[in-house]
């Protein structure tokens, strides 16, 4: 059940600004390009190769974005001198895995891993030229470095040395030898002085394994003094440059009320956490004398959100949950990480546009950068940008106005996202692009994800219904949108019930007003699951009323691709069938026909386009208005790959369906949109579930994509108004 919210400025805050009337003056963010990095792979190479994005920076002049790809051992290079188109530049091969990058002017130092082994860690500090992209230097750091930072006077390189545990010993327990150190490289008129190099002990010091620290991120503030998170140690330590310890203290500990700590296809936020670590990942200085901290977890931590330090340790800010709880009133909650580390903050950006602070959270499993105003030092949560999958890294150019990020994930193997460069701009503008629907301003806190299907109220206009589908198995809803507001909101969850339980063992993917206040559900059957195909009949609140199976002259022919859409027209049901079955020719899929008066099925053939090389070509929806049902036609690619993703539209009048068994009749399709451009719109990747589509009762058509409940996915949710129906 949805419950109530607590008290927390943060999350009133978003709900504020999200739902906010043109009056709001402040600048947003907003995503303007993305740039897939298999493209920079090098000629001749599979473009299925898996790539990644990792650390990103950009050279002095913000005209170049340089980043590491470790799986490739390979440095990227994209030009954005046009930021709204970037261009791939090429790739460096390193001899090794690149962990982070850092630069000064025209140079970009690299962390290089070289190592043999765990036990047996190496490492070297590469130079870089931008211009020609040609090494120019390299030292050695005597172990496995990680994070790389330039001193802003540019006097020195800083790098962690982490010299990693091995996760698979000991169950990863500390210690793990050799000890991690700080690397400290003197620079002498942009070059590297090796010579020089202070290997910098970080041992004694934590209270956690104090023998083997385990050096994560460094950052370096304007008066040279290096910050390092030690990790798994649970443990800060602020340097000087001769490598000098000016203080350390622990990360500490963090109680978490009010989160989903169970990984059950739930968002149930009503369990709590005592003495969680920070363990936190990036530092950031904030100010002279404050720190910022994103707390992932690695070991035995993972607080959820990030804190603010001052220099001798104190807490100045905890987000504890609340920026986790923004992510799921934007439907980017992981639940499937919900048992381990939640949205996991690991990286963290901060920088002064103008006259004003502010600090980007990155949180890897969400696929969110949360986007903070630092006003006195306190963050203030302004807006959620959508970014690729796993964001990792983010670079800051604000004589551009610009923000860069790295999303490590390449999903190539499972035919899903690339690896991925995401740029966004400091926009002047009334409201941010995204989200584009949220449970934002509801009395209660809604989790939601999967939209699976979208139905419209027959008699209030943009008042509309969705369900989620089988990813949030462990409790179905439907959703009640009002899309009136900008963006949509969902302003109220109806649990799916049977006898006051949730009604387990459901993929809901369609949904139709009964006309009597209840609604027709389509269940899309899977045997392997014991899901079987139906039609479900519930209540107005929910609770399941009938069950009817499909019938038995179907049952031999099923296949896990079954019904995708429900919608009624002149008292008969009719349902999308996604893929051909097992007694449909090849390119035809049925749509059926169900009269629950009569209780007599019966079935039309819809006439699917071919299908393109290495994919399918199926149907999501299905929804009547007017003298016409609409449908979803869509293939399973995604990204650049994508080719059809349309409304179609078939005559009611060629709705005469046959009897099951036999020959079915062959409808007419007729083009209506490409969704296409709807999709690429929003400057990211084009996802494969344009899943929901519907026309309200004043006609305006809306569709919505499922984001697969962030599993594997960006999570992003892409609401599209369509505008109105007669003019699709």
């Amino acid at each position: 059940m949805p419950i109530t919210r607590p008290p927390a400025a943060c999350l009133v805050s978003l709900a504020a600004l999200t739902l906010a009337t043109p009056a709001l003056a402040e600048p947003f963010f907003n995503r303007i390009a993305s740039f897939p990095v298999a493209e920079n792979l090098p000629e001749g190479t599979d473009p299925a190769t898996p790539t990644s994005a990792e650390i990103v920076t950009a050279s002095g002049d913000g005209m170049v974005v340089i980043y590491s790809d470790s799986p490739n051992e390979e440095i990227g290079f994209v030009d954005i001198a046009d930021p709204a188109a970037p261009k791939g530049l090429g790739s460096l091969a390193m001899g090794g895995e690149p962990t982070s990058v850092a630069t000064r002017g025209g140079t970009v130092f690299v962390g290089v891993n070289t190592s043999e082994s765990h036990a047996n860690p190496s490492g070297r500090l590469a130079t870089v030229d931008i211009a020609t992209r040609a090494e120019t230097g390299s030292c050695e750091l005597g172990g496995q470095p990680d994070s790389v930072a330039v001193a802003p006077d540019g006097s020195f390189v800083a790098v962690a040395v982490e010299n990693e545990r091995d996760e698979d010993l000991n169950d990863g327990a500390l210690p793990q030898m050799p000890a991690g150190h700080v690397a400290i490289a003197p620079l002498r008129e942009g070059a590297v002085d090796c010579a020089g190099l202070i290997r910098a002990a970080v041992t004694g010091l934590a209270e956690i394994a104090p023998e083997d620290p385990e050096p994560e991120f460094v950052d370096v503030n304007a008066a040279g003094e290096i910050a390092v998170t030690l990790q798994e140690n649970n443990h800060v330590v602020i340097l000087d440059r001769t490598g000098e310890v000016l203080a350390h203290f622990s990360a500490g500990t963090v109680d978490l009320d009010g989160v989903d700590l169970s990984d059950d296809g739930r968002l149930s936020f009503t369990e709590s956490a005592k003495g969680v670590r920070r363990e936190p990942d990036a530092v950031q200085w904030v100010s002279a004398d404050r720190l910022a901290i994103a707390n992932e977890g690695d070991w035995q931590g993972g607080s959820r959100g990030f804190s603010v330090l001052n220099r001798d340790g104190s807490l100045a800010y905890e987000s504890g949950p609340a920026l986790e709880r923004a992510i799921v009133e934007i439907g980017q909650y992981p639940d499937k990480r919900s048992d381990a580390k939640g949205v996991e903050p690991e990286g963290l950006e901060f920088a002064r546009f103008g006259e004003e602070d502010y600090l980007f959270v990155l949180t890897e499993r969400a696929s969110v950068v949360g986007v903070y105003g630092m006003k006195d030092g306190q963050p203030d949560l302004r807006q959620l940008l959508p970014s690729g999958v796993s964001p990792e890294g983010a670079v800051a150019i604000p004589s551009r106005r610009l923000l860069v990020t790295a999303n490590e994930a390449d999903l190539v193997e499972d035919g899903a996202a690339r690896s991925h460069v995401m740029l966004y701009a400091l926009q002047d503008v009334a409201a941010p692009d995204y989200p584009t629907i949220t449970s934002a301003g509801a009395p209660e806190l809604i989790g939601w994800g999967a939209l699976s299907g979208l139905a419209a109220d027959p008699e209030t206009p943009g008042k509309l219904y969705a369900v989620s589908d089988s990813f949030y198995g462990g409790e179905p809803r439907i959703f009640e949108i009002d899309a009136t507001a900008t963006p949509a909101r969902i302003t109220r969850a109806i649990d799916v019930t049977r006898d006051g339980a949730p009604a387990r063992k459901l993929d809901l993917e369609g949904i139709a007003p009964d006309g009597e206040g209840g609604f027709w559900l389509a269940n899309e059957g899977n045997r392997d699951k014991l899901i079987p195909h139906a039609l479900i009949h519930v209540d107005a609140e929910g609770a399941v009323a009938e069950e009817i199976a499909f019938p038995e002259e179907l049952a031999g022919a099923e296949t896990r691709f079954g019904a995708e859409g429900v919608t009624m027209v002149d008292g008969k049901l009719w349902v999308a069938v996604q893929r051909e079955w097992g007694d449909d020719p090849k390119g035809a899929a049925k749509l059926l026909a169900y009269d629950p008066e009569a209780e007599i099925w019966g079935a039309v053939r819809y006439p699917l386009d071919p299908a393109p090389e290495g994919g399918w070509i199926g149907l999501s929806e299905i929804s009547a208005h007017g003298d016409h049902v609409y449908l979803i036609e869509r293939d399973n690619r995604i990204g650049t790959a994508a080719k059809v993703k349309r409304i179609t539209r078939v005559a009611i009048s060629e709705l005469e369906p046959a009897p099951l068994g036999g020959e079915l009749p062959v409808v007419t399709k007729e083009m209506v949109r490409d969704l296409l451009p709807d999709l690429a719109a929003p400057k990211g990747y084009v996802v494969d579930k344009v899943e929901g589509f519907a026309i309200d009762a004043s006609g305006a058509a809306y569709a919505v994509t499922d984001n697969d409940g962030v599993d594997d996915s960006s999570g992003e949710t892409d609401f599209l108004r369509l505008g109105p129906a007669e003019a699709m």
